[in-house]
Protein backbone atom coordinates (compact mmCIF):
# COMPACT_ATOMS: atom_id res chain seq x y z
CA UNK A 1 0.00 0.00 0.00
CA UNK A 2 1.67 2.85 -1.20
CA UNK A 3 0.72 4.92 2.14
CA UNK A 4 2.53 3.19 4.48
CA UNK A 5 5.57 3.48 2.01
CA UNK A 6 8.31 5.04 3.15
CA UNK A 7 8.71 8.13 3.57
CA UNK A 8 4.97 8.82 4.45
CA UNK A 9 2.48 10.97 5.63
CA UNK A 10 2.29 10.03 9.44
CA UNK A 11 -0.23 12.32 10.32
CA UNK A 12 -2.60 10.83 7.29
CA UNK A 13 -1.98 7.43 8.74
CA UNK A 14 -2.37 8.29 12.48
CA UNK A 15 -5.57 10.00 10.95
CA UNK A 16 -6.66 7.21 8.49
CA UNK A 17 -5.33 4.18 10.21
CA UNK A 18 -8.84 2.55 10.87
CA UNK A 19 -9.48 2.86 7.15
CA UNK A 20 -6.15 1.60 6.09
CA UNK A 21 -6.56 -1.38 8.19
CA UNK A 22 -9.99 -1.71 6.44
CA UNK A 23 -8.65 -1.97 3.05
CA UNK A 24 -5.55 -4.29 3.88
CA UNK A 25 -7.94 -6.98 5.36
CA UNK A 26 -9.81 -6.47 2.38
CA UNK A 27 -7.68 -7.31 -0.43
CA UNK A 28 -7.53 -10.92 -0.11
CA UNK A 29 -4.02 -11.73 0.52
CA UNK A 30 -2.89 -14.71 2.28
CA UNK A 31 -1.20 -13.78 5.26
CA UNK A 32 0.83 -15.10 7.80
CA UNK A 33 -0.70 -15.16 11.57
CA UNK A 34 1.70 -14.41 14.19
CA UNK A 35 1.67 -13.50 17.98
CA UNK A 36 3.50 -10.89 19.35
CA UNK A 37 3.86 -9.87 22.87
CA UNK A 38 4.64 -6.30 23.91
CA UNK A 39 5.90 -5.31 26.96
CA UNK A 40 6.22 -2.14 27.99
CA UNK A 41 8.87 0.46 29.81
CA UNK A 42 6.34 3.06 28.89
CA UNK A 43 2.91 3.78 26.90
CA UNK A 44 2.69 0.99 24.41
CA UNK A 45 -0.62 1.24 22.43
CA UNK A 46 -0.29 3.51 19.89
CA UNK A 47 3.01 1.67 18.89
CA UNK A 48 0.94 -1.43 18.33
CA UNK A 49 -1.89 0.35 16.57
CA UNK A 50 1.10 1.32 13.79
CA UNK A 51 2.53 -1.97 13.76
CA UNK A 52 -0.05 -3.57 12.90
CA UNK A 53 -0.40 -1.54 10.07
CA UNK A 54 3.15 -2.30 8.50
CA UNK A 55 3.00 -5.58 9.49
CA UNK A 56 -0.41 -6.13 7.66
CA UNK A 57 1.53 -3.92 4.33
CA UNK A 58 4.38 -7.04 5.11
CA UNK A 59 1.73 -9.82 4.52
CA UNK A 60 1.72 -10.31 8.36
CA UNK A 61 -1.70 -10.24 10.46
CA UNK A 62 -0.39 -10.22 14.62
CA UNK A 63 -2.08 -10.79 17.05
CA UNK A 64 -0.70 -8.63 20.34
CA UNK A 65 -0.49 -9.07 24.28
CA UNK A 66 0.53 -5.68 25.65
CA UNK A 67 2.17 -5.55 29.08
CA UNK A 68 0.31 -3.13 31.72
CA UNK A 69 2.35 0.29 31.56
CA UNK A 70 5.64 -0.15 33.03
CA UNK A 71 5.80 -3.94 34.04
CA UNK A 72 7.88 -5.68 31.59
CA UNK A 73 10.30 -6.77 33.82
CA UNK A 74 7.64 -8.25 36.10
CA UNK A 75 5.74 -9.96 33.27
CA UNK A 76 9.28 -11.18 31.73
CA UNK A 77 10.31 -12.25 35.09
CA UNK A 78 6.62 -13.88 36.10
CA UNK A 79 4.91 -14.44 33.29
CA UNK A 80 0.91 -13.87 34.33
CA UNK A 81 -0.85 -16.99 32.90
CA UNK A 82 -2.13 -15.07 29.88
CA UNK A 83 0.83 -14.27 28.99
CA UNK A 84 1.96 -18.38 29.06
CA UNK A 85 -1.32 -19.35 27.01
CA UNK A 86 -0.75 -16.23 24.75
CA UNK A 87 2.49 -18.50 23.07
CA UNK A 88 4.44 -15.72 21.64
CA UNK A 89 6.68 -16.09 18.23
CA UNK A 90 8.14 -12.52 18.96
CA UNK A 91 8.78 -11.12 22.47
CA UNK A 92 9.17 -7.28 22.07
CA UNK A 93 10.78 -5.20 25.03
CA UNK A 94 9.70 -1.25 24.57
CA UNK A 95 12.04 0.67 27.12
CA UNK A 96 14.24 3.53 26.52
CA UNK A 97 16.61 5.90 28.67
CA UNK A 98 13.50 6.80 30.55
CA UNK A 99 13.74 3.36 32.24
CA UNK A 100 17.65 3.10 32.83
CA UNK A 101 16.74 3.21 36.86
CA UNK A 102 20.22 4.72 37.93
CA UNK A 103 22.81 6.66 36.31
CA UNK A 104 26.17 7.74 37.76
CA UNK A 105 26.52 11.08 39.55
CA UNK A 106 29.35 13.61 39.17
CA UNK A 107 30.64 12.34 43.30
CA UNK A 108 30.86 8.78 41.92
CA UNK A 109 34.06 7.04 41.55
CA UNK A 110 35.10 4.67 38.44
CA UNK A 111 34.07 1.48 40.53
CA UNK A 112 31.01 2.83 41.28
CA UNK A 113 29.97 3.86 38.14
CA UNK A 114 31.13 0.09 36.01
CA UNK A 115 28.81 -1.14 39.13
CA UNK A 116 25.71 0.71 38.79
CA UNK A 117 26.26 -0.35 34.33
CA UNK A 118 26.72 -3.89 35.84
CA UNK A 119 23.58 -4.13 38.00
CA UNK A 120 21.71 -2.33 34.85
CA UNK A 121 22.96 -4.89 32.06
CA UNK A 122 22.39 -7.78 34.94
CA UNK A 123 18.27 -7.02 35.15
CA UNK A 124 18.16 -6.98 31.15
CA UNK A 125 20.16 -10.06 30.58
CA UNK A 126 18.36 -12.32 33.69
CA UNK A 127 15.26 -10.63 31.76
CA UNK A 128 16.29 -12.19 28.61
CA UNK A 129 17.05 -14.98 29.23
CA UNK A 130 13.55 -15.62 31.38
CA UNK A 131 12.49 -14.66 28.54
CA UNK A 132 14.14 -17.30 26.37
CA UNK A 133 13.42 -20.09 28.93
CA UNK A 134 9.86 -19.32 28.75
CA UNK A 135 8.75 -18.90 25.40
CA UNK A 136 11.49 -20.23 23.40
CA UNK A 137 10.70 -17.30 20.65
CA UNK A 138 12.87 -14.12 19.44
CA UNK A 139 13.55 -11.41 21.69
CA UNK A 140 13.72 -7.51 19.76
CA UNK A 141 14.86 -4.90 22.50
CA UNK A 142 15.23 -1.23 21.75
CA UNK A 143 18.63 0.24 22.28
CA UNK A 144 18.62 3.52 24.48
CA UNK A 145 18.39 7.06 22.79
CA UNK A 146 20.70 9.24 24.07
CA UNK A 147 19.60 11.47 27.44
CA UNK A 148 18.13 14.64 25.66
CA UNK A 149 20.04 16.98 27.95
CA UNK A 150 23.76 16.73 28.57
CA UNK A 151 24.77 17.52 32.34
CA UNK A 152 28.68 18.09 31.65
CA UNK A 153 28.10 19.48 28.31
CA UNK A 154 30.52 18.38 25.99
CA UNK A 155 32.71 16.10 28.26
CA UNK A 156 29.30 14.23 29.00
CA UNK A 157 29.96 12.04 26.16
CA UNK A 158 33.64 10.97 27.65
CA UNK A 159 33.64 10.99 30.98
CA UNK A 160 32.73 7.84 32.84
CA UNK A 161 30.14 9.84 35.09
CA UNK A 162 28.31 11.34 32.66
CA UNK A 163 24.80 9.92 31.20
CA UNK A 164 25.57 10.14 27.31
CA UNK A 165 28.63 8.04 28.34
CA UNK A 166 26.86 6.06 30.69
CA UNK A 167 23.98 5.23 27.84
CA UNK A 168 26.81 4.64 25.22
CA UNK A 169 28.57 1.88 27.30
CA UNK A 170 25.16 0.24 27.80
CA UNK A 171 24.35 0.44 24.40
CA UNK A 172 27.88 -1.39 23.47
CA UNK A 173 27.14 -4.43 26.41
CA UNK A 174 23.85 -5.01 24.62
CA UNK A 175 25.28 -5.27 21.28
CA UNK A 176 27.80 -7.86 22.59
CA UNK A 177 25.06 -9.77 24.12
CA UNK A 178 23.00 -9.62 20.64
CA UNK A 179 26.17 -11.02 18.82
CA UNK A 180 26.62 -14.12 21.28
CA UNK A 181 22.55 -15.06 21.61
CA UNK A 182 21.19 -16.10 18.37
CA UNK A 183 17.30 -15.15 18.00
CA UNK A 184 17.90 -11.42 19.80
CA UNK A 185 17.49 -8.65 17.96
CA UNK A 186 18.39 -5.04 18.82
CA UNK A 187 15.69 -2.01 17.31
CA UNK A 188 17.92 0.49 16.61
CA UNK A 189 16.34 3.89 18.35
CA UNK A 190 19.42 5.65 19.17
CA UNK A 191 19.54 6.05 15.53
CA UNK A 192 16.22 6.80 15.09
CA UNK A 193 16.02 9.50 17.41
CA UNK A 194 18.86 10.87 16.06
CA UNK A 195 17.41 10.91 12.51
CA UNK A 196 14.43 12.39 13.69
CA UNK A 197 15.75 14.55 16.06
CA UNK A 198 16.60 14.56 19.64
CA UNK A 199 15.04 17.17 20.57
CA UNK A 200 11.56 16.35 19.17
CA UNK A 201 11.29 13.18 20.04
CA UNK A 202 11.79 13.46 23.90
CA UNK A 203 9.97 16.14 23.97
CA UNK A 204 9.23 16.10 28.08
CA UNK A 205 5.67 17.02 27.74
CA UNK A 206 4.77 13.65 26.05
CA UNK A 207 6.25 12.02 29.30
CA UNK A 208 5.15 13.58 32.00
CA UNK A 209 1.75 13.82 30.35
CA UNK A 210 1.07 10.52 28.89
CA UNK A 211 4.13 8.65 29.55
CA UNK A 212 4.95 8.24 25.77
CA UNK A 213 9.19 7.79 25.70
CA UNK A 214 8.73 9.63 22.36
CA UNK A 215 7.07 12.03 20.86
CA UNK A 216 3.60 11.00 18.49
CA UNK A 217 4.84 11.72 15.68
CA UNK A 218 7.24 9.43 15.56
CA UNK A 219 5.66 6.45 16.80
CA UNK A 220 4.75 5.84 12.70
CA UNK A 221 8.38 5.88 12.04
CA UNK A 222 9.49 3.85 15.49
CA UNK A 223 7.18 1.16 14.52
CA UNK A 224 7.83 0.99 10.43
CA UNK A 225 11.37 0.10 11.83
CA UNK A 226 10.22 -2.35 14.59
CA UNK A 227 8.29 -3.90 11.57
CA UNK A 228 11.15 -4.36 9.31
CA UNK A 229 12.55 -6.02 11.68
CA UNK A 230 9.70 -8.47 12.35
CA UNK A 231 8.89 -9.35 8.97
CA UNK A 232 12.31 -10.09 8.12
CA UNK A 233 12.32 -12.99 10.41
CA UNK A 234 9.66 -14.36 9.22
CA UNK A 235 11.13 -14.23 5.68
CA UNK A 236 9.36 -11.08 4.22
CA UNK A 237 12.60 -9.55 3.03
CA UNK A 238 12.92 -8.39 -1.11
CA UNK A 239 15.78 -10.41 -2.65
CA UNK A 240 16.27 -7.80 -6.20
CA UNK A 241 16.01 -4.26 -6.65
CA UNK A 242 15.52 -3.49 -10.80
CA UNK A 243 16.66 -0.07 -11.62
CA UNK A 244 16.23 2.36 -14.17
CA UNK A 245 19.05 4.18 -15.42
CA UNK A 246 17.97 7.73 -16.94
CA UNK A 247 17.92 9.96 -14.09
CA UNK A 248 18.40 7.32 -11.62
CA UNK A 249 21.87 6.03 -12.06
CA UNK A 250 23.10 8.82 -13.51
CA UNK A 251 21.75 12.29 -14.10
CA UNK A 252 20.76 12.79 -17.85
CA UNK A 253 19.37 10.49 -20.66
CA UNK A 254 21.91 8.65 -22.17
CA UNK A 255 20.35 8.21 -25.61
CA UNK A 256 19.94 12.17 -25.91
CA UNK A 257 23.33 13.55 -24.22
CA UNK A 258 25.82 10.95 -24.88
CA UNK A 259 27.87 9.02 -22.34
CA UNK A 260 29.91 12.00 -22.09
CA UNK A 261 27.17 14.52 -21.40
CA UNK A 262 25.55 12.35 -18.38
CA UNK A 263 25.96 13.31 -14.99
CA UNK A 264 28.10 10.94 -12.58
CA UNK A 265 31.52 11.50 -10.72
CA UNK A 266 32.95 13.92 -8.82
CA UNK A 267 32.68 17.40 -10.77
CA UNK A 268 29.31 18.75 -9.18
CA UNK A 269 26.82 18.30 -6.75
CA UNK A 270 24.51 16.60 -8.52
CA UNK A 271 26.89 14.37 -10.48
CA UNK A 272 27.93 13.21 -7.26
CA UNK A 273 24.77 12.54 -5.44
CA UNK A 274 24.35 9.76 -8.77
CA UNK A 275 27.74 8.41 -8.01
CA UNK A 276 26.95 8.22 -4.22
CA UNK A 277 23.46 6.46 -4.95
CA UNK A 278 25.27 4.12 -7.53
CA UNK A 279 28.21 3.08 -4.21
CA UNK A 280 25.21 2.35 -2.07
CA UNK A 281 23.64 0.10 -4.76
CA UNK A 282 27.18 -1.81 -5.29
CA UNK A 283 27.17 -2.05 -1.28
CA UNK A 284 24.17 -4.02 -1.53
CA UNK A 285 25.43 -6.76 -3.03
CA UNK A 286 27.47 -7.20 0.04
CA UNK A 287 24.16 -8.15 1.50
CA UNK A 288 23.22 -10.73 -0.78
CA UNK A 289 20.97 -8.36 -2.64
CA UNK A 290 20.44 -8.76 -6.66
CA UNK A 291 20.40 -6.09 -9.08
CA UNK A 292 18.93 -6.10 -11.89
CA UNK A 293 18.51 -3.07 -15.15
CA UNK A 294 14.92 -2.39 -15.74
CA UNK A 295 15.14 0.13 -18.67
CA UNK A 296 13.51 1.92 -21.33
CA UNK A 297 16.85 2.44 -23.79
CA UNK A 298 18.84 0.74 -26.34
CA UNK A 299 20.55 -2.07 -24.72
CA UNK A 300 24.25 -0.44 -26.10
CA UNK A 301 23.77 2.76 -24.91
CA UNK A 302 23.03 1.48 -21.40
CA UNK A 303 26.01 -0.62 -21.71
CA UNK A 304 27.71 2.04 -22.82
CA UNK A 305 26.46 4.50 -19.40
CA UNK A 306 27.14 1.72 -17.08
CA UNK A 307 30.77 1.58 -18.57
CA UNK A 308 31.10 5.62 -17.79
CA UNK A 309 34.44 6.17 -16.02
CA UNK A 310 33.23 8.04 -13.49
CA UNK A 311 31.01 5.69 -11.81
CA UNK A 312 30.63 2.33 -9.35
CA UNK A 313 28.93 0.06 -10.90
CA UNK A 314 29.55 -1.55 -13.98
CA UNK A 315 27.63 -4.23 -16.45
CA UNK A 316 28.76 -7.52 -14.67
CA UNK A 317 27.54 -5.80 -11.70
CA UNK A 318 24.01 -6.81 -12.82
CA UNK A 319 22.34 -10.42 -12.79
CA UNK A 320 20.44 -8.93 -15.61
CA UNK A 321 20.27 -6.58 -18.19
CA UNK A 322 16.59 -5.84 -19.39
CA UNK A 323 17.12 -2.38 -21.43
CA UNK A 324 14.63 -2.22 -24.35
CA UNK A 325 11.55 -0.51 -25.24
CA UNK A 326 8.99 -3.27 -23.44
CA UNK A 327 6.75 -2.30 -20.77
CA UNK A 328 8.88 -2.07 -17.38
CA UNK A 329 5.67 -4.06 -15.51
CA UNK A 330 6.37 -6.93 -18.21
CA UNK A 331 10.56 -6.28 -17.89
CA UNK A 332 9.93 -7.14 -14.19
CA UNK A 333 7.97 -10.30 -14.50
CA UNK A 334 10.20 -11.83 -17.32
CA UNK A 335 13.09 -10.89 -14.66
CA UNK A 336 11.65 -12.62 -11.77
CA UNK A 337 10.71 -15.76 -13.89
CA UNK A 338 14.36 -15.99 -15.13
CA UNK A 339 15.44 -15.25 -11.42
CA UNK A 340 13.48 -17.85 -10.30
CA UNK A 341 11.59 -15.80 -7.91
CA UNK A 342 8.12 -14.63 -7.41
CA UNK A 343 7.75 -10.37 -8.65
CA UNK A 344 6.73 -9.54 -5.13
CA UNK A 345 10.61 -10.01 -4.15
CA UNK A 346 11.44 -7.45 -6.16
CA UNK A 347 11.85 -3.82 -5.85
CA UNK A 348 11.86 -1.06 -8.57
CA UNK A 349 13.71 2.02 -8.17
CA UNK A 350 12.63 4.90 -10.92
CA UNK A 351 12.85 8.44 -11.24
CA UNK A 352 9.85 8.54 -13.11
CA UNK A 353 6.33 8.53 -11.28
CA UNK A 354 4.18 7.35 -14.09
CA UNK A 355 6.43 4.16 -14.66
CA UNK A 356 6.01 3.45 -10.85
CA UNK A 357 2.36 3.47 -10.77
CA UNK A 358 2.19 1.37 -13.47
CA UNK A 359 4.29 -1.30 -12.10
CA UNK A 360 2.45 -0.37 -8.97
CA UNK A 361 -0.93 -1.54 -10.21
CA UNK A 362 0.31 -3.92 -12.48
CA UNK A 363 2.88 -5.97 -10.63
CA UNK A 364 1.54 -7.47 -7.24
CA UNK A 365 3.41 -7.08 -4.39
CA UNK A 366 6.65 -5.51 -6.30
CA UNK A 367 7.51 -2.47 -3.54
CA UNK A 368 8.31 0.85 -5.34
CA UNK A 369 9.53 3.17 -3.35
CA UNK A 370 9.04 7.33 -4.38
CA UNK A 371 12.45 8.20 -5.45
CA UNK A 372 11.59 11.89 -6.31
CA UNK A 373 15.23 13.48 -5.68
CA UNK A 374 18.41 11.67 -6.57
CA UNK A 375 19.39 13.74 -2.84
CA UNK A 376 16.65 11.41 -1.37
CA UNK A 377 16.77 7.93 -3.07
CA UNK A 378 19.36 6.55 -0.56
CA UNK A 379 17.54 7.46 2.24
CA UNK A 380 14.46 5.71 1.12
CA UNK A 381 15.69 2.68 0.04
CA UNK A 382 17.22 2.88 3.54
CA UNK A 383 14.50 3.81 5.52
CA UNK A 384 11.72 1.76 3.62
CA UNK A 385 13.87 -1.39 5.07
CA UNK A 386 13.58 -3.28 2.11
CA UNK A 387 16.75 -5.67 2.55
CA UNK A 388 16.26 -5.54 6.35
CA UNK A 389 19.22 -7.98 7.84
CA UNK A 390 18.36 -10.03 10.63
CA UNK A 391 20.30 -13.43 9.48
CA UNK A 392 23.57 -13.38 7.48
CA UNK A 393 25.43 -16.23 6.77
CA UNK A 394 27.74 -17.04 3.69
CA UNK A 395 25.81 -18.01 1.37
CA UNK A 396 24.67 -14.46 1.21
CA UNK A 397 28.10 -13.20 0.37
CA UNK A 398 27.88 -14.94 -2.78
CA UNK A 399 24.72 -14.58 -4.05
CA UNK A 400 25.12 -12.98 -6.69
CA UNK A 401 28.06 -14.63 -8.41
CA UNK A 402 25.10 -18.16 -7.87
CA UNK A 403 22.75 -16.38 -9.80
CA UNK A 404 25.52 -15.25 -12.32
CA UNK A 405 26.60 -19.44 -12.89
CA UNK A 406 22.86 -20.08 -13.12
CA UNK A 407 22.84 -17.74 -16.23
CA UNK A 408 25.98 -19.77 -17.62
CA UNK A 409 24.05 -22.55 -16.71
CA UNK A 410 20.67 -21.73 -18.51
CA UNK A 411 23.47 -21.05 -21.86
CA UNK A 412 24.74 -24.59 -21.45
CA UNK A 413 21.47 -26.07 -21.52
CA UNK A 414 20.53 -24.58 -24.96
CA UNK A 415 23.06 -26.22 -26.69
CA UNK A 416 22.02 -29.53 -25.49
CA UNK A 417 18.88 -31.46 -27.02
CA UNK A 418 18.92 -34.07 -24.32
CA UNK A 419 17.88 -32.58 -20.79
CA UNK A 420 19.55 -35.50 -18.81
CA UNK A 421 22.88 -35.63 -21.28
CA UNK A 422 22.63 -31.28 -19.82
CA UNK A 423 22.26 -32.08 -16.62
CA UNK A 424 25.32 -34.99 -16.42
CA UNK A 425 27.72 -31.75 -18.22
CA UNK A 426 27.31 -30.03 -15.05
CA UNK A 427 29.40 -32.53 -12.96
CA UNK A 428 27.56 -31.87 -9.99
CA UNK A 429 28.54 -33.47 -6.49
CA UNK A 430 26.88 -32.66 -3.47
CA UNK A 431 26.61 -32.97 0.13
CA UNK A 432 23.48 -34.28 2.00
CA UNK A 433 23.61 -35.18 5.36
CA UNK A 434 22.51 -34.49 9.05
CA UNK A 435 22.94 -30.60 10.21
CA UNK A 436 26.04 -29.56 10.89
CA UNK A 437 26.42 -26.18 13.41
CA UNK A 438 27.94 -24.41 11.08
CA UNK A 439 24.96 -24.45 8.96
CA UNK A 440 22.18 -23.76 11.48
CA UNK A 441 21.93 -20.36 10.71
CA UNK A 442 21.74 -20.54 6.45
CA UNK A 443 19.38 -23.74 7.12
CA UNK A 444 17.10 -21.32 9.82
CA UNK A 445 17.52 -18.63 7.07
CA UNK A 446 16.32 -21.05 4.55
CA UNK A 447 13.30 -22.17 5.97
CA UNK A 448 11.90 -18.15 6.39
CA UNK A 449 12.58 -17.38 3.02
CA UNK A 450 11.46 -20.68 0.56
CA UNK A 451 7.87 -19.71 -0.51
CA UNK A 452 7.51 -21.64 -3.83
CA UNK A 453 9.39 -24.65 -3.07
CA UNK A 454 7.56 -25.49 0.35
CA UNK A 455 5.43 -27.80 0.90
CA UNK A 456 4.10 -27.09 4.90
CA UNK A 457 5.71 -23.11 4.78
CA UNK A 458 6.41 -23.83 8.61
CA UNK A 459 8.98 -21.35 9.74
CA UNK A 460 11.93 -22.08 12.51
CA UNK A 461 13.25 -19.39 14.57
CA UNK A 462 16.79 -19.98 15.76
CA UNK A 463 15.92 -21.46 19.07
CA UNK A 464 13.58 -23.72 17.34
CA UNK A 465 16.12 -24.85 14.98
CA UNK A 466 18.81 -25.65 17.54
CA UNK A 467 15.84 -27.69 19.58
CA UNK A 468 15.15 -29.43 16.37
CA UNK A 469 19.12 -30.04 15.85
CA UNK A 470 18.98 -31.51 19.68
CA UNK A 471 16.77 -34.10 19.23
CA UNK A 472 16.76 -37.60 18.65
CA UNK A 473 13.18 -37.39 17.39
CA UNK A 474 13.85 -36.19 13.94
CA UNK A 475 15.44 -37.15 10.99
CA UNK A 476 16.90 -33.90 9.93
CA UNK A 477 18.71 -33.31 6.18
CA UNK A 478 20.33 -30.47 4.25
CA UNK A 479 21.44 -30.99 1.06
CA UNK A 480 24.94 -28.77 -0.57
CA UNK A 481 24.91 -28.52 -4.76
CA UNK A 482 27.96 -27.72 -6.24
CA UNK A 483 28.71 -28.16 -10.18
CA UNK A 484 31.62 -26.96 -12.17
CA UNK A 485 29.73 -23.28 -12.62
CA UNK A 486 30.34 -22.59 -8.58
CA UNK A 487 29.04 -24.19 -4.95
CA UNK A 488 25.54 -23.27 -4.53
CA UNK A 489 25.73 -23.69 -1.02
CA UNK A 490 22.99 -25.14 1.51
CA UNK A 491 19.86 -25.42 -1.50
CA UNK A 492 17.59 -27.76 0.71
CA UNK A 493 16.23 -28.98 3.87
CA UNK A 494 13.92 -32.03 4.89
CA UNK A 495 13.15 -32.78 8.69
CA UNK A 496 10.83 -35.78 9.73
CA UNK A 497 9.34 -36.79 12.80
CA UNK A 498 9.90 -39.96 13.84
CA UNK A 499 6.12 -41.58 14.81
CA UNK A 500 6.89 -45.39 15.25
CA UNK A 501 7.46 -47.28 11.88
CA UNK A 502 6.47 -43.46 10.28
CA UNK A 503 8.22 -40.62 9.50
CA UNK A 504 6.19 -37.52 9.49
CA UNK A 505 7.15 -34.90 7.26
CA UNK A 506 7.21 -31.56 9.14
CA UNK A 507 9.24 -29.50 6.42
CA UNK A 508 10.94 -29.66 2.74
CA UNK A 509 12.14 -27.07 0.99
CA UNK A 510 14.14 -25.97 -1.26
CA UNK A 511 15.93 -23.08 -3.17
CA UNK A 512 14.42 -22.25 -6.41
CA UNK A 513 17.78 -21.64 -7.64
CA UNK A 514 18.45 -25.22 -7.99
CA UNK A 515 15.38 -25.91 -9.64
CA UNK A 516 14.93 -29.17 -12.06
CA UNK A 517 18.29 -29.98 -11.46
CA UNK A 518 17.36 -33.51 -9.57
CA UNK A 519 17.95 -32.16 -6.49
CA UNK A 520 15.17 -33.03 -4.99
CA UNK A 521 15.65 -37.03 -5.93
CA UNK A 522 18.46 -37.13 -4.50
CA UNK A 523 17.25 -35.74 -1.11
CA UNK A 524 14.76 -38.68 -1.49
CA UNK A 525 17.19 -41.28 -2.09
CA UNK A 526 19.29 -40.01 1.32
CA UNK A 527 15.73 -39.42 3.36
CA UNK A 528 14.56 -42.67 2.21
CA UNK A 529 18.80 -44.22 3.23
CA UNK A 530 18.33 -42.68 6.97
CA UNK A 531 14.71 -43.39 7.02
CA UNK A 532 15.23 -47.82 6.48
CA UNK A 533 18.64 -47.22 9.29
CA UNK A 534 16.22 -45.81 11.57
CA UNK A 535 13.60 -48.48 11.24
CA UNK A 536 11.08 -46.54 9.21
CA UNK A 537 8.86 -48.69 6.71
CA UNK A 538 6.12 -45.51 5.68
CA UNK A 539 7.00 -41.88 5.03
CA UNK A 540 3.99 -39.43 5.31
CA UNK A 541 4.21 -36.17 3.49
CA UNK A 542 1.82 -33.04 3.99
CA UNK A 543 1.24 -30.67 1.78
CA UNK A 544 -0.89 -27.31 3.10
CA UNK A 545 -1.27 -24.89 -0.15
CA UNK A 546 -0.84 -21.24 -0.37
CA UNK A 547 -1.00 -18.63 -2.68
CA UNK A 548 2.75 -19.22 -3.51
CA UNK A 549 3.49 -23.28 -3.49
CA UNK A 550 1.45 -24.39 -6.34
CA UNK A 551 4.53 -25.79 -7.74
CA UNK A 552 5.03 -28.69 -4.70
CA UNK A 553 1.16 -29.25 -5.09
CA UNK A 554 2.04 -32.88 -6.86
CA UNK A 555 5.47 -33.13 -5.91
CA UNK A 556 4.86 -35.57 -3.33
CA UNK A 557 3.35 -36.97 -6.25
CA UNK A 558 5.85 -37.05 -8.53
CA UNK A 559 7.96 -38.84 -5.88
CA UNK A 560 5.89 -42.23 -6.07
CA UNK A 561 4.12 -41.31 -2.81
CA UNK A 562 -0.06 -42.63 -3.03
CA UNK A 563 -2.08 -39.40 -1.91
CA UNK A 564 -4.59 -40.62 1.38
CA UNK A 565 -6.72 -37.51 1.35
CA UNK A 566 -7.61 -34.23 0.77
CA UNK A 567 -9.83 -31.68 1.93
CA UNK A 568 -11.90 -28.80 0.58
CA UNK A 569 -9.13 -25.91 1.38
CA UNK A 570 -6.69 -28.19 -0.68
CA UNK A 571 -4.42 -29.73 2.33
CA UNK A 572 -3.27 -32.92 1.23
CA UNK A 573 -1.66 -36.25 2.65
CA UNK A 574 0.58 -38.66 1.01
CA UNK A 575 2.28 -41.89 1.71
CA UNK A 576 4.92 -44.04 0.44
CA UNK A 577 6.27 -47.51 1.89
CA UNK A 578 9.95 -48.52 1.30
CA UNK A 579 9.37 -51.64 0.92
CA UNK A 580 11.64 -51.76 -2.37
CA UNK A 581 12.08 -48.43 -3.01
CA UNK A 582 14.75 -47.85 -5.91
CA UNK A 583 17.03 -45.30 -6.32
CA UNK A 584 15.81 -41.90 -8.57
CA UNK A 585 19.01 -39.69 -9.03
CA UNK A 586 21.27 -41.20 -11.39
CA UNK A 587 22.89 -37.58 -12.52
CA UNK A 588 24.47 -35.84 -8.74
CA UNK A 589 27.01 -37.53 -7.08
CA UNK A 590 26.14 -37.56 -3.24
CA UNK A 591 28.40 -37.68 -0.11
CA UNK A 592 28.23 -36.95 3.77
CA UNK A 593 29.34 -34.63 6.16
CA UNK A 594 32.47 -36.81 5.59
CA UNK A 595 33.38 -35.51 2.16
CA UNK A 596 33.39 -31.65 3.12
CA UNK A 597 37.03 -30.82 2.71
Amino acid sequence: MKELEYPFDAEYVMKKRKSLKKALLADGSTRLKKKIAVLGGSTTNDIVVYLELFLLNNGIEAEFYQSEYAQYWQDAMFPPQELVDFHPDIVFIHTTSRNITAFPTTADTKEQTDGLLSAELAKFTQMWNSIRETHHCPIIQNNFELPFYRLMGNRDCSDYRGRTNFVSRLNDAFYEYSQNNEGFYINDINFMAASFGLRRWSDPSYWNMYKYAMCPDAIPEFSLNLANIIKSLFGKNKKALALDLDNTLWGGVVGDDGVDGIQIGQETGVSQSYFEFQSYVKSLKSLGILLTVCSKNDHENAIAGLNHPEGALRPDDFIIIKANWENKDRNIIETAAELNILPDSIVFADDNPAEREIVRAQVSGCAVPEMDSVENYIINLDRGGYFEVTNFSADDLKRNEMYKANAERAAQQAAFGDYTEYLKSLEMTAVIDDFLPIYLQRITQLTNKSNQFNVTTKRYTPTEMEETFASSDYIRLYGKLVDKFGDNGVVSVVIGHKNGEVLDMDLWIMSCRVLKRDMELAMLDRLVERSLEAGIKTIRGYYYPTAKNKMVRELYGSFGFTKISEDEQGNSVWELSLDGYETKNHVIEVGDNSSIK
